[in-house]
């Protein structure tokens, strides 16, 4: 049975989705049916949400998948032309543009060769996605996002034709795509699975910035709000309000996946001090145990040293092992906080603990 934040986070992508074009490229002859014929149920839900849809057969007949198409109420229309063809380009887009998903030929090339990318860049696709028999390993496990910048880096560290494929990947990034998902096409339920949940499951190689840590924007706050809550009402951290965050919204950054907000860190300066607070640290239940919590502290004692901050501090009552063991902070006293940091923590009636880290390079 789906879990409530298992629809929250398919829901997060449906208007992200709608209006763009998906290319899927299916190795028809070489997987197994019962994948196939998911796959293609899935792709008739994309349909519905307003994903203008274009199948590129592989391998296979076509004929065949465009019959399976129908019997999955795929409003589907083929390509006289093949993917190699000029007018190619010009016959998919009069396909989309009266509301018909598209299925072309693509047998005459490889995966990702020159003319599909061509050709993908010709209709304006949000994403290359590829249904193979085999997937991208890395050291024999899977990696779900890579830049295509660290592509050739990584490429040699892969298996089988896993390596072509990344490099084939990143070129195409390069060239003009977004994104080129490569999935295991025997998994049923794969392509749900890889677009929509942040993580995925299968090989994402990107061109644009998939997880970063940026600055909270103001129509971030509802969302902030709600992610600190569980915590709020589970310990005694004083609740924060709107108006709270908004007028210290530039001590504040969040992790984003996908632009979908993850995580939060805060770093308050105490300047007549010469120290920091890392505050409001969170991360998602969903998103907890991958080492994102590491990450956000260590950009906010990245954003001390920049500002030239030799010391910060953190006050938790949950989380002691985390900044003591894992993160490298000394247990610390009330007496070594800010004097105005101190009255406050004193009003509040926190039973915090109290750490500190002097940073190379403050």
């Amino acid at each position: 049975m789906a879990q409530l934040s298992d629809v929250r986070e398919v829901l997060q992508y449906i208007p992200q989705f709608r209006g763009k074009v998906f290319f899927v490229l299916i190795e028809a002859g070489l997987l197994p049916e019962p994948a196939i014929a998911e796959t293609l149920l899935d792709l008739a839900v994309l349909e519905d949400l307003g994903v203008k849809l274009v199948l590129g057969v592989l391998g296979g007949d076509l004929k065949d998948l465009y019959d399976w198409t129908l019997e999955c109420e795929i409003k589907a229309a083929r390509v006289a032309k093949s993917i190699t063809d000029p007018g190619a380009v010009r016959e998919t887009l009069d396909i989309l543009a009266r509301g018909q998903s598209a299925i072309i030929d693509a047998t005459a090339t490889g995966p990702l060769d020159h003319p599909v990318v061509d050709f993908a860049r010709g209709i304006g696709v949000a994403k290359i996605i590829a249904l193979l028999e085999e997937a991208i390993l890395i050291d024999g496990e899977p990696v779900h996002a890579i830049r295509a910048a660290e592509a050739e880096t990584l490429a040699i560290r892969a298996s089988g034709a896993g390596a072509a494929l990344l490099r084939a990947a990143a070129a195409a990034c390069q060239r003009g795509v977004p994104r080129v998902h490569v999935l295991n096409g025997r998994r049923q339920g794969v392509l749900v699975d890889e677009l929509f949940f942040n993580e995925g499951v299968g090989t994402m190689i990107h061109a644009d910035s998939y997880r970063v840590i940026r600055e909270l924007r103001e129509e971030d706050i509802p969302e902030l709000l709600g992610m600190i809550g569980r915590a709020v009402r589970r310990t005694k951290l004083v609740a924060r309000t709107y108006e709270d965050i908004q007028s210290r919204i530039e001590d504040f950054r969040v992790m984003a996946i996908d632009d979908n907000v993850v995580g939060c860190v805060a770093l308050h300066e105490y300047p007549a001090e010469g120290c920091a607070e890392v505050a409001c640290l969170h991360v998602k239940q969903s998103h907890a145990g991958r080492g994102y919590g590491i990450e956000l502290v260590r950009h906010a004692e990245a954003m001390a040293r920049e500002r030239g901050i030799a010391r910060v501090f953190a006050l938790t009552n949950r989380a002691a092992d985390f900044f003591n063991q894992r993160l490298g902070y000394s247990p610390a006293t009330v007496e070594d906080l800010p004097p105005a940091r101190r009255l406050q923590f004193e009003a509040s009636g926190r039973d915090s603990l109290v750490f500190s880290r002097v940073l190379e390079g403050g």
